[in-house]
């Protein structure tokens, strides 16, 4: 048999897979938390929510909000990393119940001498809990409710905002009923906010035909940060394998002087936790990663958990491969794509725990290093259960460190590594390119579910892909594809220099690059300046200035009268950087259509005062006397952001 209860707490969100996974926020973020909460019959319902850090014993009590059809909200902001829980109780307030009936017996003009006296009973059970005013007020009323001489002044006191106060506020909780725990995971801002620029070490060398090292990516540093991005993705910067090396252009024949694919892990040099030694020392690669931190820039270190056929692992722990019949093992296949520079890991190998650890460790040593950020490698071929526990060990010790899931595949498979624990996520946003489709996949990852626990990092190009809309496209096209990936998310990257300067020739029908530098060192002049860099610094700088534009969920899309235009509206939590944004989607024509206010949104009190703006592109301010207003985009110029003055 149940205990005797009578409220039922039901559908309470946000939570995921009912409480299997914690939902994520940031530092100083606001967790909106929603409940079905009813009993039977008409008695007066109160619930709260109750939540606390993972560090403390204590919890804080907020009550909840009651709203149309027995829902029931209420808001909180998480300010510490790492866990917190949370619930929610719901409870009969006999005190709250008993006043709600006095007043309308009082109303009716009812003799309420009998209820007055049940009044003194439920004094009698807060009179010890409240302050000393209180009490001495709750005294008074006792001897009111009990003097029939005193029954006008007793009746405006049962009544009254102030004993409504104090029942409210001391609330006295039977038969109460609690929700399950749910769980938050906090990380720091940056988990939500980021702003990335990826190269390839190996081709910041002044000299053409020459091997960049780290000495030589610290003179490119002022060079990332002056652009306004705050991370540094590096490709993998480990010795490469010599065996089944690639050669250009993913060839299976390397020839003399043919540098391999950095993904190709591990030689007799060493493996993971090992430099390329044309790259420099570990020293060297500490005193860049300290002089990074200094132009207030994060190295992000490629993790990619696989292996060339010579590198040590392959010799000390053969068992952490699956061998096949003639001796030989199966090296990676992605169809049709073949990597056979690359040896798999076999994670069913009854040696698990062991190759487990070993990737532990491999992480936690470039930790130490300094590195607390991590771009993973292809994490959905391997297990999900595996990158659970590896990230929340990572956690205990390591709050601040921060992963990136590399993962282009089914939704459903990015959404249990986010699930898993990774903290943002690549997107289908490289092959998002009509209004229609961009509206869409927004909304899915803003609208839904998906908002508590995917962060997504929207990357106009990668090394892998060289999408076919910027393959011979113009500066116009590449510069509404950032302006879109930069506004849209709040987590974005560019693979570079080759995004900004605009190379993109291809291989045939494919999207992968032409002379791709995953096979070979390139050679940039990186003293270029263009209007593309210019406008791709301008966008970041806003996004550093404007909350609005450092969270991806607060969005709303404006109609607009037009589909190579897009609007959308976008704010922080208390509405003190509010933005509109519209971009063209056509590189080649001016493109013009009226766009729709959301005046609802931007609460306008006053329908005669116009709504100033000021363009953060054109540097021109703008008064908006009517929710209808016209918008003109040249391809020189595809993009406003609007700054609302209110």
């Amino acid at each position: 048999m149940q205990n005797q209860k009578r409220v039922v707490v039901d559908y309470v969100s946000p939570h995921l897979n009912n409480g299997e996974f914690p939902i994520k926020r940031v530092v100083n973020e606001i967790v909106h938390v929603n409940a079905h909460v009813m009993a039977d019959g008409h008695d007066v319902v109160a619930a709260s929510v109750l939540y606390k850090h993972e560090s403390k014993s204590k919890w804080n009590e907020l009550r909840m909000h009651p709203g149309h059809d027995n829902e029931w909200n209420v808001s909180f902001t998480v300010k510490e990393q790492g866990y917190y829980s949370y619930k929610i109780e719901g409870w009969i307030d006999h005190a709250l119940n008993w006043q709600h009936g006095i007043s309308r017996k009082v109303e009716d003009n009812q003799y309420v001498s009998s209820e007055l006296l049940e009044g003194v009973e439920l004094i009698k059970t807060i009179i010890n809990k409240v302050t000393k005013s209180e009490r001495d007020y709750l005294k008074h009323l006792q001897k009111i409710f009990s003097d029939k001489e005193s029954y006008k002044e007793a009746i405006a006191e049962a009544v009254s905002n102030k004993l409504h106060h104090i029942f409210y506020n001391y609330p006295v909780k039977q038969l109460i009923n609690s929700s399950k725990k749910f769980q938050i995971y906090v990380d720091r801002l940056k988990a939500r906010y980021s702003t990335w620029y990826e190269f390839f070490p190996r081709s910041a060398s002044k000299k053409k035909g020459v091997h960049g090292t780290f000495k030589d990516c610290k003179r490119l540093l002022s060079r990332v940060a002056g652009m306004g991005f705050d991370t540094l993705y590096f490709p993998p910067i480990h010795p490469i394998g010599v065996v089944n090396r690639k050669g250009k252009n993913n060839s299976t024949e390397a020839f003399k002087g043919d540098v391999g694919s950095p993904w190709g892990i591990g030689s007799k040099l060493g493996g993971h936790k090992d430099i390329h030694p044309k790259l420099g020392t570990i020293d060297d690669f500490k005193s860049l990663v300290k002089k990074a931190k200094a132009l207030h820039l994060e190295i992000a270190m490629d993790f990619a958990l696989q292996v060339a056929p010579d590198h040590p692992w392959v010799k000390e722990h053969p068992q952490w491969f699956k061998w096949r019949p003639d001796g030989t093992v199966q090296y990676a296949e992605n169809p049709p794509k073949k990597y056979q520079d690359i040896l798999p890991l076999y994670f069913e190998t009854k040696d698990y725990k062991n190759l487990w650890k070993e990737t532990l460790d491999t992480f936690m040593y470039w930790i130490d290093c300094g590195i607390n950020i991590f771009r993973v490698d292809n994490p959905h071929t391997k297990p999900f259960y595996f990158w659970n526990w590896i990230i929340s060990e990572i956690k205990k010790k390591h709050p601040d460190v921060l992963f990136l899931a590399e993962a282009f595949t089914d939704p459903k498979i990015m959404q249990q590594l986010a699930k898993q624990g990774f903290t943002q996520s690549y997107t289908y946003f490289t092959w998002r390119n009509s209004k229609h489709e961009l509206i869409g996949y927004v909304e899915e990852l803003t609208k839904t579910d998906q908002r508590e626990f995917m962060r997504p990092n929207f990357w106009p190009n990668t090394p892998d892909i060289n999408p076919f809309h910027l393959q011979g496209a113009n500066v116009s096209k590449y510069i509404q594809q950032y302006a879109l990936a930069a506004t849209l998310s709040s987590n974005v990257g560019i693979y570079g220099p080759v995004f900004e300067y605009m190379i993109n020739d291809s291989l045939p029908n494919r999207e992968e690059y032409l002379d791709s530098e995953k096979f070979q060192i390139a050679h940039y002049d990186w003293n270029i300046k263009n209007d593309l860099i210019t406008m791709i610094t301008k966008i970041n700088k806003i996004r550093q200035k404007e909350e609005a534009l450092q969270q991806t969920n607060n969005i709303k899309f404006c109609h607009i009268e037009n589909d190579n235009l897009m609007a959308f509206y976008k704010w922080n939590d208390d509405k003190t950087s509010e933005l509109i944004i519209i971009i063209s989607l056509d590189p080649y024509h001016t493109q013009h259509g009226s766009m729709q206010l959301p005046l609802s949104d931007l609460k306008v009190i006053d329908p005669g005062r116009p709504v100033q703006v000021y363009d953060y592109i054109s540097g021109n301010s703008y008064n908006w006397y009517d929710e209808w207003n016209y918008i003109e985009l040249q391809p020189d110029l595809p993009l406003h952001i609007f700054k609302i003055n209110k």
